[in-house]
């Protein structure tokens, strides 16, 4: 029995009037998705990158083929709010991966580029992620990958359509 099934066991115990089995999910969800944060991060140190980083790189390395977006959209692509976007792109500029222009179409606005060194970086760094990637979904067979997408994909999608 695994940590998260003792607690349930333990609830059930205490508790016998209530149905624990959600707490199964959830818990092996967080527990999960705690071990794979850590399991990724490691692969983005490695090219002097965090989380937030590398999530920037690869939005520009996307946008193809100018390889640049306004910092808002990048906030946007990678989900955070416009002040943590600013942090990250301060971050990586200061680091030589992107620069910052005025953009050509509007004068106030702003563009954020990826440079030659950021590109040479995050293509390294998502050939290494995509084989962590690999790495950590092996114990699950290709059947078991594609049923675990599936059902995710339809959990989200009931979030997704509330909002």
């Amino acid at each position: 029995m695994d940590h998260v099934g003792r607690i349930q066991a333990q609830w059930a115990s205490e508790r016998p009037d209530l149905d624990v089995t959600p707490q199964g999910l959830y818990g092996r969800l967080h527990r999960l998705a705690d071990r794979l944060r850590d399991e990724l991060e490691v692969e983005f140190r490695r090219f002097g990158l965090g989380e937030g980083e590398f999530d920037v790189l690869a939005a520009l390395r996307r946008a193809a083929p100018s390889y640049e977006l306004a910092p808002g959209e990048l906030a946007r692509y990678t989900m955070v709010t416009s002040g943590a976007a600013s942090k990250r792109i301060d971050r990586l500029e200061a680091a030589g991966l992107v620069s910052r222009r005025v953009s050509e179409d509007d004068h106030r606005g702003r563009v954020i580029a990826l440079t030659a060194a950021g590109r040479r970086v995050i293509d390294e760094a998502f050939t290494a992620h995509i084989g962590n990637e690999h790495r950590l979904l092996a114990p699950l067979t290709a059947r078991d990958r594609s049923e675990l997408e599936r059902l995710l994909t339809k959990w989200l999608a009931a979030f997704e359509d509330e909002g």
